[in-house]
């Protein structure tokens, strides 16, 4: 059985297809999935949309935050909501973290200082709550790690990482787990795959990023979004490029997700990663 720990399932290129993109994802053993919140006004919906189709997916989960490219349309009230929803959630098993927080220093145009503003005060709230966080890390990897550093926070995941070898250290020493998914399908993507194939297993856990970075077949297909269900193929490949059993594979990134999200845990049936 295998885990999406970042998929985006409220995106809009999913409205009208979600209970068919969800029931197929479990069908093809997909027993999780972690949609992360990219705005403080997302967290009602996102409540909504986990509530609803719990029954398809149980092991559906959510963060809540506000990510790196939003914080241009935020105001710095949205903090105070944020910090509200997240106190409001804490009672809810389905509510795993913080998260899709961080920096972005790869896109044009972008405010550093807000992105930095909001990161910090996001990362304080996670100090706080003691929760784990889900990272946005785009060229930005020693930014984070050092504003990590003045913290003490129990660990989460470092999304779609893509940083050097010394970078996924550190994150590692500071308790993070390191997402790989679809980019790492492509021959082209060299220092993906080493990473992928070279650093611990301990560390390694699945996602998709859906409907972004599609994996290498459905762009040679021409298919533009990608999907959850797409897991289980990401991991053979990840599987492959460690010489490994899949089984073995998706039994160790299963139990890191829960490392990383302890939360995550009250919903699944540990059996179901055997």
């Amino acid at each position: 059985m295998w885990l999406d720990t970042h998929c985006h399932l409220d995106a809009p290129e999913f409205a009208t297809t979600l209970s068919e993109i969800i029931r197929l994802a479990a069908k093809n053993h997909v027993s999780g999935i972690l949609l992360p919140a990219v705005k403080a006004s997302d967290a009602a919906s996102i409540r909504s949309l986990v509530r609803r189709y719990v029954a398809d997916m149980p092991g559906l989960v959510y963060t809540l935050g506000i990510h790196p490219l939003y914080v241009g349309q935020s105001p710095e009230s949205d903090l105070k909501q944020l910090e509200a929803e997240i106190e409001s959630s804490l009672g809810d098993p389905r509510f795993v973290g913080i998260g899709e927080i961080g920096l972005d220093y790869f896109v044009e145009g972008l405010d550093r200082g807000r992105q930095e503003y909001f990161f910090h005060r996001q990362l304080d709230l996670a100090q706080t709550y003691q929760l784990p966080v889900v990272l946005h890390v785009r060229r930005s990897q020693d930014a984070i790690l050092k504003a990590l550093r003045q913290r003490t926070i129990p660990g989460g995941i470092a999304h779609a990482f893509n940083g050097s070898f010394q970078q996924a250290e550190q994150f590692i020493e500071l308790g993070f787990k390191l997402g790989f998914g679809g980019a790492a399908t492509y021959t082209r993507a060299l220092q993906i795959r080493r990473l992928a194939s070279e650093l611990p297993l301990s560390c390694i856990v699945t996602e998709t990023d859906a409907p972004d970075i599609p994996p290498a077949w459905l762009r040679d297909e021409g298919v533009a979004h990608n999907s959850p269900a797409m897991i289980p193929r990401i991991g053979s490949v990840l599987a492959e490029l460690r010489q490994m059993e899949v089984d073995a594979f998706a039994g160790a990134t299963w139990a890191n997700a829960l490392i990383a999200l302890p939360r995550w845990a009250a919903n699944l049936n540990p059996s179901r990663s055997q």
